[in-house]
């Protein structure tokens, strides 16, 4: 996968300013590590007149594969061969603008700390893209790229020049020149553009992706004739998504029309509304405590038993001291919307490597679960019929044996305080009991006796004087023999 940028210059303006812009020297050939290969960037030529940047991205066919079933071509489990032979790792796609916003990410902010006037000039440039994925033909790819300033040359490239009776391909060669954008203005296109012309992102598409969009079109995607196609294909036709970004943008084009900023057009609703203080959720009041807790331990390698959809998950993952983190889950449904909010198919390896996801009943003892710091039980077993609760926690405090357990379940005491919860009714549907405090205390007691730890408990949410607090937690030490004795 290839695409060279060139520029021209004078004595005074050298060309190989586009070194600056770019944040990479021209004497130097570099490669950044991607979630599917390397990018490399070297300059084919500069000096003062003449300065070319060339950004090849070496796309690992079995890592794609293996990091991306089900998302996108290359990752459809359609054949088994087709998985590993396909356009991936030649053509233009959203593997090369995600490795664009990856490799020239200041770049295509603006910023230039170095020579800060550069960022803002217009310069002579040139886009060259050998092959391109053009769902829509050379007509659709100068309807995208024209209205956004550039001229266009388009070349189909036929499925074999020996046959030309068989007609052309969907691919083109794609040459972008311009003398009136800036690098930045150039970069935000493609990033945005190169996608939309391929039709089929390599990832998942969720709700961030309409910030992205927004931000990479600021300044001409608002008043784009095709601005309709560009965000339908750009969020994978998603329709909730493509709405949403179509009324931000109608907001940002009533803004401009108007001289003025988007907060002055959305206005419905009064700043008094914004700064208005609302308690946290109950769900991240519990994620907090839970933090703290492993924090004061000092775990590093954590077990989250019954992770469900990756939220406790997804918040360990922020702080560099949790070194390893595992999420396990019975349900694949819930490891794969685990697998999509953590966005696991586009996380760098250095962070991929630091999380796993395993499929796993906490009945039954697990030899993958043995040696770490810490082990989670948020909000789990409530869901475990109480007859399997023994099993559950011998798999936990008997073989897995971690050196902190933390458990959190409900507080039945403090359910007459929800307003929406009739009376005798559980929380949940799938709860099979929900505990009093004494209930809680003595269970956990009972099991710290039996497997050589100490228990604390502590409260997470607003403390009632009369019922308690909605969510009650248990922290789980091991004792030494010596502390044991003492016990």
């Amino acid at each position: 996968m290839f695409l060279t940028i060139t520029t021209t210059g004078t004595p005074a303006s050298p060309a190989t300013d586009l070194g600056f812009l770019l944040h990479k020297h021209p004497d130097k050939a570099q490669a950044f590590a991607t979630s599917y290969g390397t990018a490399h960037v070297l300059y084919p030529e500069a000096d003062a007149g003449r300065c070319t940047a060339a950004l090849l991205l070496e796309v690992d066919a079995v890592a794609l594969v293996r990091r991306g079933r089900g998302k996108g071509r290359g990752g459809a489990p359609d054949a088994a061969l087709a998985q590993y032979v396909n356009d991936r790792p030649y053509a233009a796609s959203s593997l090369l603008a995600v490795a664009l916003s990856s490799v020239f990410s200041s770049a295509m902010r603006g910023v230039c700390h170095a020579r800060p006037e550069l960022p803002g000039q217009p310069r002579p440039l040139r886009v060259e893209v050998p092959a391109l994925p053009a769902r829509g033909g050379a007509d659709l790819v100068r309807r995208l790229f024209e209205p956004a300033g550039w001229t266009v040359t388009v070349e189909p490239v036929p499925l074999d020049a020996e046959f030309p009776q068989w007609g052309d391909s969907r691919y083109v060669r794609l040459v972008l020149e311009s003398d009136g954008l800036t690098v930045a203005e150039a970069l935000r296109h493609l990033y945005v553009l190169l996608p939309v012309l391929d039709d089929a992102k390599h990832y998942w598409v969720s709700s961030d992706e309409v910030d992205k969009l927004l931000r990479a079109g600021d300044g001409w995607l608002a008043g784009h004739p095709e601005q309709r196609l560009i965000t339908s294909r750009y969020l994978s036709r998603r329709w909730s998504l493509t709405r949403e970004a179509m009324q931000r943008l109608e907001l940002v084009r009533l803004a401009e029309a108007d001289d003025s900023e988007v907060e002055e057009i959305d206005n419905a609703v009064g700043t008094e509304a914004e700064t208005e203080e609302r308690p946290a959720p109950l769900a991240e009041q519990r994620r907090d405590a839970i933090v703290t807790a492993l924090r004061a331990s000092g775990a590093a390698r954590v077990l989250d038993l019954g992770c469900g959809q990756g939220q406790l998950v997804q918040t360990l993952l922020k702080d560099p001291r949790f070194t390893e983190i595992v999420g396990v889950d019975v349900s694949m449904r819930a490891l794969t919307i685990a697998g999509r909010r953590l966005k696991l198919d586009r996380m760098g390896e250095r962070q991929a490597a630091r999380v796993r996801l395993l499929q796993g009943s906490l009945a039954y003892t697990d030899n993958r679960l043995g040696g770490y710091d810490a082990a989670v039980l948020s909000e789990v077993i409530e869901h475990v019929d109480p007859p399997r609760l023994p099993a559950l926690e011998y798999a936990v405090f008997g073989a897995a044996r971690p050196r902190t357990v933390l458990v959190t379940t409900p507080n039945v005491e403090y359910n007459v305080r929800w307003e929406s919860l009739p009376a005798g009714h559980v929380r949940h549907g799938d709860h099979r009991f929900e505990w009093t405090r004494a209930e809680f205390r003595t269970w956990a007691q009972a099991v710290a006796q039996r497997h050589g730890y100490a228990v604390e408990f502590a409260p997470v949410g607003p403390d009632d004087p009369e019922v308690g607090p909605p969510t009650q937690l248990a922290v789980f030490t091991v004792q030494t023999e010596k502390e044991a004795k003492a016990a």
